[in-house]
């Protein structure tokens, strides 16, 4: 199949202005809960989140909208994606969190909100002036018939009262029969269908199959999309864009803003450093440094990864590199010297 990656970017007048934001990687990513009142067998999100009534910032586990301005202001976010689990199953943290946004930001940051329920107006108008846009997730069995069900009502109506209004859903068989509430709705997002620790049974049991070695999208994902993304209104979102584009933007963003002046800023967003396991308070780094170029920390210094280079022969311990995400973010690599 032709490999759909961050070189197939379609043109930003196809985009949902909260989408152009997550190309610039200028959105925060509020996870409001791991609660929902479905359980799609498709549902990529990772056992330590899924159906568990936790609240993310980015990669990091908050509980308080103080903590989310913070690395909301780390990043220098423009903007902010609420999703889930389901927001609307807490409507008073739903208003809680958006309004410490607005309230911080202005009214000029947008913010999108992903549901998989129909809310009804008043539902809507609670929110209204707090979330700018919405993007419905109707399940997959009642696309045929989806004018008929209350998703189509409250689409109409959240158009009516002023929200920017969209379907987003993976990129399963059938999906051409959303052609239809094109004209009732801003755009369509599809995502390509992706493997989970907590999809994966499902993933085998139907049948799928990896696209790539390297990649955790599903094989025929966009045979099953492509007449379909022709339409101006619909966006093809890939895995590959998912990873290439909006989250390595976002994390240069974040490493931009949080790095030290020893740590060095992969290409990717990542970080790089050094760490020798020592009585951190006490012991002598070879070379005497400036003190910008090293952080002291009671069982260990961190350093730039060449300083550690230079004089792993003159110390005693553990010394290794690190590579993780930005502003404490996770660890993807451990190498010892």
């Amino acid at each position: 199949m032709d490999d759909i990656s961050s070189d197939d970017i379609p043109p930003h007048s196809r985009l949902s202005s909260g989408c152009r934001l997550c190309y610039e990687g200028a959105k925060l990513v509020l996870f409001l809960t791991g609660m929902c009142h479905r359980d799609c067998w498709y549902c990529p999100l990772s056992r330590e989140r899924k159906n568990r009534d936790v609240i993310y910032a980015n990669e990091h586990q908050i509980s308080s909208p103080e903590e989310m301005i913070s690395i909301a202001r780390r990043m220098s976010a423009l903007g902010t994606g609420i999703t889930g689990g389901e927001p609307f199953l807490f409507p008073d943290r739903l208003r809680e969190y958006a309004g410490a946004l607005k309230k911080e930001f202005g009214s000029e940051h947008q913010i999108h909100l992903y549901t998989a329920l129909a809310p009804d107006s008043s539902v809507l108008d609670s929110v209204k002036g707090l979330v700018d846009e919405i993007r419905y997730h109707p399940p997959h069995e009642i696309w045929e018939n989806l004018e008929e069900t209350p998703f189509f009502s409250s689409m109409v109506t959240a158009k009516k009262t002023g929200f920017e209004v969209g379907i987003e859903v993976p990129s399963l068989p059938g999906i051409s029969v959303l052609e239809k509430v094109l004209p009732y709705i801003d755009f369509v997002n599809i995502n390509e269908l992706e493997w989970g620790d907590s999809n994966a049974d499902e993933m085998r049991r139907r049948g799928h199959r990896f696209r790539g070695d390297v990649s955790n999208a599903v094989l025929g994902g966009w045979e099953n999309v492509r007449d379909f993304t022709v339409h101006p209104k619909v966006h093809w979102c890939s895995s590959d864009f998912k990873d290439r584009v909006q989250l390595r933007m976002r994390l240069l963003r974040i490493a931009e803003n949080t790095a030290r002046r020893f740590d060095e800023i992969t290409e990717d967003g990542t970080i790089i450093y050094g760490v020798w396991e020592c009585d951190g308070k006490s012991a002598e780094l070879p070379g005497d440094p400036d003190e910008e170029l090293y952080a002291r920390f009671n069982d260990r210094i961190e350093t730039a990864w060449w300083i550690l280079d230079q004089i792993t022969g003159d110390i005693e311990g553990k010394a290794y590199f690190i590579e993780r995400y930005p502003d404490g973010g996770i660890i993807l690599e451990v190498t010892p010297v």
